[in-house]
């Protein structure tokens, strides 16, 4: 889950996941799973978020659009 802190855009969203080399270009649908820990807050769009990932992100002071 650290990985979405990697990305240098104010939006974590499918296309900045591309450009910052985390997922294959061919990707349609990203889905962020609870692994490891976040600590820093990030904002994301269009991501799918398992239950104990969203409450990581929203915790850390994240914010999550559908």
């Amino acid at each position: 889950m650290h990985e979405l802190t990697l990305v240098k855009t104010e939006v974590v969203d499918l296309a900045a996941l591309i450009a910052a080399n985390l997922v294959p270009a061919f990707t349609q649908r990203v889905k962020v799973i609870l692994s490891g820990e976040i600590t820093q807050a990030v904002h994301t769009r269009g991501l799918v978020f398992t239950k104990g990932a969203r409450a990581a992100v929203e915790a850390a002071g994240g914010k999550i659009e559908d």
